[in-house]
């Protein structure tokens, strides 16, 4: 069993949501939730906030993988920068334990999660909700978007590791 915590990064709400399993079997749900910071606090502040939070939640999950949302251009530059910035807090918190990260685009998650890289959140949080046999969708959207990264990880993170390993296989190979 991998246990994966997803990522969705962001300064007012950093969607969390950790996910076990392993493809071809039932994922189980581990935690899901969201840390949260004034928007009108100082940079500084926020930042440490998200960290403290993060860490909180690598001591609490003790996840295998950490799978953070790849940032893409937006038009509104302040809102790109603030998720950039969560994001590497992310990034930074899981490579200070040694854990691998993986970043996954939005299309990518939707896709593994719904079948359709344009599906709307309301779609991934439904079957975030099937998959994972829950009574409700996980609220916020971040939450849910987090849970949607963590099983897409499992699923895709797994193809791509055995992957690697049969090509660096096929190379010793004379």
């Amino acid at each position: 069993m991998l246990r994966v915590l997803g990522v969705d990064p962001g300064l007012t709400r950093c969607g969390l949501g950790a996910v076990e399993g392993r493809p071809g079997t039932p994922l189980s749900l581990v935690a899901v939730g969201v840390v949260r910071t004034p928007a009108d606090d100082d940079i500084g502040a926020r930042l440490v906030a998200v960290e403290t939070g993060i860490e909180r939640w690598l001591d609490d999950v003790r996840p295998d993988a950490v799978a953070v949302e790849r940032v893409f251009a937006q038009h509104n530059v302040r809102t790109v920068m603030g998720t950039a910035q969560a994001a590497a807090v992310a990034i930074l918190c899981a490579a200070r334990r040694g854990l691998p990260v993986a970043l996954h685009t939005p299309s990518e998650v939707k896709a593994a999660i719904t079948g359709s890289g344009t599906a709307d959140k309301k779609q991934v949080g439904l079957m975030v909700t099937r998959l994972l046999r829950l009574d409700a969708m996980p609220k916020p959207a971040d939450a849910a978007d987090a849970l949607a990264l963590a099983i897409c990880h499992l699923w895709r993170g797994a193809a791509q590791n055995r992957l690697a390993d049969a090509l660096a296989r096929a190379k010793g190979k004379p």
